[in-house]
């Protein structure tokens, strides 16, 4: 197997539940983590644009949409895909003190019968 990792890909996004949040785009940082199998050579294009189309889908309610989205569409790029990590980071979350920011980790296998 190899690993793949694109890091702190960086959007903007329509992404929360409070109205300000539905109106006005925030910073999200990505972070993706696939398993290939080693005969193939992924093209990293691919996978940011994988990202990239589930955040264009805004609005979103929570991270962990964005999270399970971003995972399913990196399996789906080819069967070589074998699992996904993702990691969807918002730093400007709406809580009464200070925060650094709010991440959501997702982690998803292919299915055996996709292999």
């Amino acid at each position: 197997m190899r690993e793949i990792t694109l890091s702190a890909m960086r959007f903007h996004a329509l992404v929360g539940v409070l109205p300000h949040e539905r109106e006005l785009p925030q910073p999200i940082d990505i972070d993706v983590t696939v398993h290939v199998t080693d005969e193939i050579v992924l093209d990293y294009r691919r996978l940011y644009a994988a990202a990239a189309s589930v955040i264009a889908s805004a609005p979103i309610d929570y991270l962990e949409e964005i999270g399970d989205r971003v995972a399913a569409a990196a399996l789906a790029l080819t069967p070589a895909v074998r699992s996904a990590r993702v990691a969807v980071r918002k730093p400007h979350v709406a809580l009464p003190g200070p925060l650094a920011y709010a991440e959501v980790v997702v982690e998803r296998r292919a299915e055996p019968d996709d292999a």
